[in-house]
């Protein structure tokens, strides 16, 4: 057997030029759309929710909100081939599904921001199911338009460029949301429910940026789908075919490839539900976690992921994605080192900008790696499936986080979460393995 040379890498002049492209600034604005409704039902939520005075345990059963991204999978064949009357006429298949489950999430936001957590608990939890919904619907949609809108070789320069606009709406999100409620509250202090009520407010009406980005953009040229006879054929070419499909192409490795995905994101995902808890009892003020953990922790996130996608280009997703399973557990570590220090401002800062560049780079490159998994006759409902596995298990863990932290401490359950990106190393090892041998032709 000969191993084939490898392809002559971009120079990096070619290589920066793509992030100029319209595609990419496209992406930067509809990545700020999907990235702003995921903290207000999940982290952001979870600091307003400990700051009202909602026990720990409580706040890690309501992430289990954050399931819904976990399922979308399941309309996710109903977004890729169903028409909405009218609007699809009027936009396309792509656009129309992103506008619609944009003005759901507005509606949502505000549906949150007029409940206050003391009284009506139910009532704001499914107001967060609604946007959790609404925002995995727009994630199943965009990510068919961001795989439809370029060819294979720059999908990782779009992942990058939509993971900085996914960040930017983190940091308005997250620093955002709380330098409003801080401002609105003046001088009062303790949980003041009309200054979250103004912060959300401003978060529905955010929503609009990615709304006018696609009245703007053109829709990818539709895919001829064939004719659809009957439920039980449209069932077999929407849902089926997608997943046999998968299994077709790749055949035994399929099974390494899903347990790969299923758990690549795992130690963040776990440690990220109880990180705002842990800064609301540590002691940090509104300010110091809008500008330490929300922008200047998400500016090192958006250099990872520059850094992610750039190194993708250059030398293969697979090295990058070891790197970033390597980073995101070792950094886990530092956490636990920071609880037994309480309340510090300079050993915040290392440890937020540490975690934060690990995690951008290994987000890009794992979104470069999944979409390099699709068929694009099947985008929506085989990167839903894709991105939905890559959540369900990791949050069904997290919703148990609150009692571990009850149970055993800050400091052991960062250290716990660490230990979680273990196999993950293993899987990634695996996987470049079977890639290699996948590349080398039989002599």
């Amino acid at each position: 057997m000969t191993e084939p040379s490898p392809a002559k890498p971009r120079p990096w002049r070619n290589t920066l030029r793509v992030y100029l492209e319209p595609a990419s600034l496209r992406m930067l604005t509809l990545g700020f759309a999907s990235g702003l409704p995921l903290l207000l039902v999940l982290g952001t939520l979870s600091f307003r929710l400990r700051e009202a005075g909602i026990d720990r345990a409580t706040i890690g059963h309501l992430s289990w909100v954050g399931l819904a991204y976990g399922f979308k999978w399941a309309w996710a064949p109903l977004v890729d081939r169903l028409p909405i009357p009218l609007l699809t006429r009027w936009l396309g298949r792509r656009r129309s599904w992103l506008l619609l489950a944009q003005f759901g999430v507005m509606a949502g936001l505000i549906g949150m921001a007029a409940t206050d957590p003391r009284n009506a608990l139910e009532t704001l939890t499914w107001c967060a199911l609604a946007v959790a919904f609404a925002s995995a619907t727009q994630d199943i949609a965009l990510d068919a338009f961001r795989i439809e809108s370029a060819p294979t070789d720059v999908q990782p320069a779009l992942a990058a460029s939509y993971q900085t606009g996914y960040r930017i709406a983190m940091i308005w999100a997250g620093a955002g949301v709380l330098w409003i409620a801080a401002r609105s509250q003046g001088d009062l202090t303790g949980y003041d429910d009309s200054a979250w009520h103004a912060a959300y407010i401003a978060m529905a009406f955010s929503m609009l940026v990615g709304s006018l980005t696609v009245l703007f953009s053109r829709e990818p040229a539709p895919l001829p789908l064939p004719p659809i006879r009957s439920a039980r054929a449209w069932l077999r070419t929407a849902l089926i075919e997608p997943f046999v499909d998968f299994l077709r192409r790749y055949g035994w490795q399929a099974a390494l490839i899903l347990s790969l995905i299923a758990i690549y994101r795992i130690s963040d995902i776990v440690m990220g539900i109880m990180a705002n808890p842990f800064y609301v009892d540590m002691g940090y003020t509104k300010d110091e976690i809008a500008a330490v953990t929300k922008v200047f922790g998400l500016i090192m996130t958006l250099v990872g992921a520059f850094v992610g996608g750039s190194m993708a280009i250059r030398m293969g997703v697979m090295r990058v994605l070891m790197l970033g399973a390597i980073l995101s557990a070792g950094t886990n570590v530092a956490f636990s080192w920071l609880a037994g220090l309480g309340h510090n401002l300079p050993a915040l800062i290392l440890v937020v900008s540490a975690d934060n560049l690990a995690s951008g780079l290994a987000s890009a490159a794992f979104i470069g790696y999944l979409s390099g998994l699709t068929n694009v006759s099947y985008s929506a409902t085989q990167y839903a499936l894709f991105s939905s596995l890559m959540l369900l298990l990791p949050k069904f863990v997290a919703g148990f986080s609150g009692d571990y932290v009850n149970a055993f401490g800050y400091a052991r359950f960062f250290a716990s979460t660490a230990l979680l990106g273990l196999p993950v190393v293993v899987l990634v090892l695996l996987a470049m393995r079977a890639e290699r041998r996948k590349k080398i032709p039989s002599s």
